[in-house]
């Protein structure tokens, strides 16, 4: 029924993954690598799925055979089209403070540091591998530091209490990226203590990169 149009080291294809699972869902994995053959993303075939080139997409056939781009918005359907279990607390205020780290990590962190920018960086700019992960490692100390702040009302519970969610969707696939360009962790203890909790998860363990068909 749910087919997903995924690569397996997209941090944002990583987030849906997390989140199909948290939710029970099966689906279909299609990979679309994102470097071979000039990316396959900018293919015809899936350029007409996906104007936007890029992954993740998600196609639901059961309702009508929609189909979804940008990871964000495919949390937010799913969520609405199957609602059990949810991954965002009932209380609105809560649920807006998921929404905020959440948004942080997937609009403020992440563009800055995907494959497309960093391909730029070298190919149009000229940066050097050092200058590139410079660039890298700063854009994601802000941004982290922002979201272990943001984390201290949470006091130590995931974002559902016992139970992890929408914002730990986001935050895995982003601390995964860090630590794979050796990244400076020490300072978000929160972040860390939130992570262990879930990456012994059979959801967060089935979405990993590694674990994925694709994977090389």
């Amino acid at each position: 029924m749910l087919t997903l149009y995924s690569y397996w080291r997209s941090s944002a294809a990583y987030r849906v993954r997390i989140a199909l699972n948290l939710k029970g869902l099966g689906y279909k994995q299609v990979p679309v690598h994102l470097v071979k053959d000039g990316g396959q993303q900018h293919a015809p075939e899936y350029q007409a799925l996906n104007p936007q080139e890029l992954v993740p997409l998600l196609v639901d056939a059961g309702n009508h055979g929609v189909r979804i781009a940008q990871s964000v918005a495919i949390l937010e359907y799913l969520e609405e089209v199957y609602p059990v279990p949810a991954l965002l607390p009932a209380d609105p205020a809560q649920r807006a403070r998921v929404r905020a780290l959440a948004l942080h990590i997937a609009c403020e962190v992440h563009p800055l540091n995907n494959l497309r920018v960093l391909q730029y960086l070298s190919a149009e700019l000229g940066a050097s591998d050092e200058a590139k992960n410079t660039w890298y490692r700063h854009w994601v100390a802000r941004g982290l530091t922002a979201v272990e702040q943001g984390l201290a009302p949470f006091d130590g519970r995931l974002s559902l209490g016992e139970r992890p969610g929408y914002l730990e969707a986001c935050l895995i696939p982003q601390l995964y990226n860090a630590r794979r360009f050796d990244c400076a962790l020490e300072d978000y203890p929160r972040l860390l203590a939130m992570a262990a909790r879930c990456e012994g998860l059979a959801a967060f363990k089935q979405a990993a990169p590694e674990a994925q068909p694709d994977a090389q």
